[in-house]
């Protein structure tokens, strides 16, 4: 439990040091869109084919499920629009991004730590911490555009799927769309999308950034990376959804 605690004190420190001292905007400028291209538009495939199938399997599922006669078809796009705009697309794949995304930050950061380039940053100078961490968290602002892209692949292919999977019609399945839509579910879907990518940027670079030993410890480092991405993410989903939906 100490252990933990010292942990999560380092971690809060780490986050002060990210925002002193920050480089010029020109040097800042390259590094951020670097990021953007690593993080977001390199994950856009995986989301993209994952979100496809999965929104699928939700409309199968849901469709077989319903043997009773008297339960509307139009059901089967109601049950699918909400797993995915309320869980599926903003936790499910913050999970996936924690295991894509956090690995690749711990590993690129750890590896620099390994070969001595963020001491060689620190003698020249350079909050090596804002150099590092501060352009990722600035590129994953740009996370919602992915779950947003999520959710519509999702519904698309539940639509794909239910439609010419012979499991409902196509009015049907819109109407169940349209059906009793609350519009705050997306803006809790987008709220807590905005802390998962804090997450996702800050804890894998906290552990590539205090990773101790050689090329052996950053897998381990990744693989810590991930589990407490991940454990981090289930926990503010939990405490969100209190907040905002009760």
């Amino acid at each position: 439990m100490l252990k933990l605690l010292t942990h999560i004190g380092k971690y809060f420190l780490m986050l002060k040091e990210v925002f002193n001292k920050p480089l010029k905007w020109s040097a800042m400028k390259t590094l951020i869109f670097k990021e953007i291209d690593d993080l977001i538009i390199g994950s856009l495939g995986i989301v993209a084919f994952i979100s496809f199938f999965v929104g699928g399997v939700v409309a199968i599922q849901t469709a077989l499920n319903l043997s009773n006669p008297f339960i509307p078809k139009d059901l089967i796009g109601f049950a699918t629009r909400q797993s995915v705009i309320l869980e599926f697309a903003p936790t499910f794949i913050s999970i996936i991004m924690a295991g894509k995304v956090g690995s690749f930050i711990t590993s690129s950061i750890g590896t620099m730590r390994v070969t001595e380039q963020i001491d060689a940053l620190e003698v020249m100078g350079v909050n090596s911490l804002n150099y590092l961490v501060f352009p990722k968290i600035i590129a994953l602002l740009l996370y919602p555009f992915v779950i947003g892209l999520s959710m519509f692949l999702g519904i698309f292919g539940g639509y794909i799927a239910g439609v010419y999977g012979g499991f409902t019609g196509s009015d049907d399945f819109i109407q169940g769309i349209q059906t009793n839509l609350v519009p705050f579910h997306i803006t809790y879907a987008f709220i807590k999308t905005m802390f998962f990518a804090f997450i996702i940027a800050t804890i894998p670079s906290y552990q590539g950034y205090y990773m101790q030993g050689g090329a052996l410890e950053v897998g381990k480092a990744s693989t810590t990376s991930f589990v407490w991405t991940s454990v981090a993410i289930i926990a503010t989903n939990y405490i969100l959804t209190q907040l905002l939906l009760t």
